[in-house]
């Protein structure tokens, strides 16, 4: 395992050198946010960001992410030119050293909270999901960090309405062309390609999403018989719904090889399906985070992890979700649960 913190660059308040300070950590995810979705990234910009981290003594290895155009997802527009860009972006990539690419296939919206600072009972912060509160909202209105804002009201109408006629079945097919044009780029550059989770895991304004439960992890791995063809698994995205069972998510595709970046969060789920965001201690939620790395530690898992979302704590303010403090005391949690494990092991 190695464990690695998500980066968002030099305008990041979260700077290397507090990174660097995290024990046992050996590098960023990271990646170009200063080009439009769809388009190539210049060779230079990812050499220059590349650079930037190794200066630290961190190493680069994992994109998270490069976003996947609207119009791939809906099949429709310029979406053969985007398809192809993606290539280009594979490869110009793993020549710069990488060796596994995040990304999603969310519909809209990437993931999806009802509010980013709710107070929890101990003073801190965190993002949380009220089942009651999202019904309420407006999608055509709505803002979060991570989501594309360059749609108009009218726009965002157009194309959740496009979603909904497309439906769950029609993602599906364009999800499975999408994939059989890229991977045999990734292939021929041996770059692992992880798809995350739908976040929360179930279909939000009436859009469909996908990539949800077991059963649907099954069916995407099917479309591309190739190891590079695998899953960056999410505890928080796929533990906040009481139908999937995360541990044995990872047993079984941890086995299969088929996990090349894991995301490990906890959250705390409600009576209502609801669920709050949490400290990544077992017992702060509902997942139980040492039965989870110790499935992957059963599996000899050698792929990449990084802390997920943390609370604001300690006074500290920043991109939610992706504060310096809770995610570092995760990291060293996670860590001593690791070596613990090794220990064990021996």
């Amino acid at each position: 395992m190695k464990m690695t913190f998500r980066w968002y660059g030099p305008d990041d308040p979260v700077t290397l050198d507090n990174i660097r300070q995290i024990p046992g950590m050996t590098g960023v995810v990271t990646a170009v946010y200063s080009v439009p979705v769809g388009e190539v990234w210049p060779e230079e910009e990812i050499l220059k960001l590349k650079a930037q981290v190794e200066a630290k003594g961190l190493e680069m290895e994992v994109i998270e992410s490069v976003p996947v155009h609207e119009d791939i997802k809906l099949r429709r527009g310029n979406y053969q030119q985007y398809v192809e860009n993606y290539k280009e972006n594979i490869r110009r990539l793993a020549k710069a050293g990488v060796k596994c690419i995040c990304y999603n296939f969310m519909p809209v919206f990437d993931w999806t909270r009802s509010q980013l600072d709710r107070e929890l009972p101990d003073g801190s912060n965190a993002l949380v999901y009220y089942k009651e509160h999202v019904a309420q909202m407006d999608p055509t209105k709505l803002a979060l960090p991570g989501w594309d804002s360059s749609y108009s009201t009218e726009e965002m109408a157009e194309l959740i309405q496009a979603y909904k006629d497309l439906g769950e079945e029609g993602l599906w097919e364009n999800l499975a062309y999408f994939i059989n044009e890229i991977m045999p780029t990734a292939i021929e550059f041996d770059v692992n390609m992880g798809i995350h989770p739908d976040d929360p895991p179930w279909s939000i304004f009436g859009i469909p999403r996908i990539i949800t439960c077991e059963e649907n992890i099954d069916r995407f791995l099917s479309l591309y018989d190739d190891k590079h063809h695998g899953l960056t698994l999410c505890s928080g995205s796929l533990g906040c719904a009481t139908f999937n069972n995360y541990a044995e998510m990872v047993k079984k595709y941890a086995a299969m090889g088929r996990i090349h970046f894991a995301h490990v969060r906890n959250v705390k789920i409600l009576e209502d399906g609801s669920f709050e965001e949490s400290a990544h201690y077992s017992p702060c939620g509902s997942l139980d985070i040492v039965e989870i790395l110790k499935a992957y530690h059963d599996a000899g898992f050698e792929g990449y992890l990084r802390p997920d979302h943390g609370r604001m704590i300690w006074g500290e303010t920043g991109k939610p979700g992706y504060g310096l403090y809770d995610r570092a005391l995760g990291a060293m949690y996670m860590t001593g649960i690791w070596e613990t494990l090794d220990k064990l092991d021996k």
